[in-house]
């Protein structure tokens, strides 16, 4: 039996459900793995102005996770355009482009720019990002200011739009909708949890920025959690991004409701984990007689009575 990997992702076909997450994948990977096997490849995040990133130390290890505090350093539009996007166009997988800007006007210029570029297919709003409009909240911690970015976004550009949301609120769900409302074609849920280390040696935080975010297995619980819950309150694809270092893994952020996954931290232990998780995907499905992939999504088997008892988890239904 052949086992079909492929996946729809709001209109936009990916070989197979894996992909880098954005901010863990660069092009000096070509040396460890065969880019054309990949889902699609997800470039760092990408702002207008240049940006140097945050103080050192940025990375501190923790039992199953890293905290980071990288701060999106950027060297601006034009050095993607002249130098990096080239270097995609070798292959055919699928180029998304995340995106970050601080205000609503910013995210919607920045994505009309690029899009106007061949080679892109999809852009990545991370809208997890510092917006002055709400005094440096992140648009994605609201559902009105989600609703506001995307909006504006998808009057900008005519790919398709995922849009990145983060864990840091009480109502994942909520802004997912609101996100779909507003013309997302799907949602990547989430981003890193804010954290804190303390150096017991000076008494000082370990990271310059004082705090960052965690990513890696010790988060995949409660991703997981909210990937499930949005993907029963949208109808729009949504890709689960959360502590995804097997297949195994892979396996149950879809059976959650994800169509598609993104590995970050993995990454940075084993350069190749993602054609790795790739392979061992197949096998699981053909292990368990299972053609296409696509039938993983949703498919976490929930009796009727624990239905209801889950309902007090899922703040759109309790609201």
């Amino acid at each position: 039996m052949n086992v079909d990997l492929a996946v729809d992702i709001g209109g936009l076909r990916l070989k197979n459900p894996v992909m880098p997450a954005s901010g863990t994948f660069a092009e000096g990977l070509d040396k460890v793995m065969d880019f054309n096997r990949l889902g699609a490849f997800v470039t760092k995040t990408i702002t207008r102005e240049l940006r140097d990133g945050n103080p050192l130390p940025r990375v501190v290890e923790q039992p199953g996770s890293l905290i980071n505090a990288i701060g999106i350093p950027s060297k601006g539009v034009s050095h993607f355009v002249e130098r990096t996007l080239p270097h995609y166009r070798r292959y055919d997988t699928p180029l998304v482009v995340s995106i970050s800007a601080p205000t609503t006007e910013g995210f919607a210029s920045l994505a009309a720019e690029l899009s106007a570029f061949p080679g892109i297919a999809a852009i990545e709003a991370n809208i997890s990002c510092p917006n002055i409009e709400e005094d440096g909240k992140a648009f994605a911690m609201h559902a009105g200011a989600t609703e506001r970015v995307t909006r504006a976004l998808r009057e900008a550009t005519r790919l398709p739009l995922w849009v990145k949301l983060t864990p840091n609120t009480g109502n994942v769900p909520e802004v997912a909708q609101a996100a779909e409302a507003s013309g997302a074609d799907a949602v990547v849920v989430a981003n890193t949890i804010l954290a804190m280390a303390i150096d017991l040696r000076t008494f000082k935080p370990c990271l310059g920025n004082i705090m960052g975010g965690l990513s890696g297995p010790a988060i995949k619980p409660i991703v997981l959690r909210q990937v499930f819950q949005c993907a029963k309150a949208v109808r729009i694809p949504v890709i689960g991004c959360g502590g995804i270092a097997t297949a195994e893994d892979a396996v149950e952020y879809m059976l959650a409701g994800a169509s598609a996954v993104q590995v970050g931290t993995a990454t940075f232990v084993q350069p190749a984990a993602m054609t790795t998780i790739i392979d061992a995907l197949a096998e699981f499905c053909l292990r368990r007689e299972i053609p296409r992939v696509a039938d993983l999504v949703g498919g976490v088997l929930i009796e009727e009575a624990d239905e209801r008892d889950l309902a007090w988890l899922d703040p759109v239904a309790a609201s």
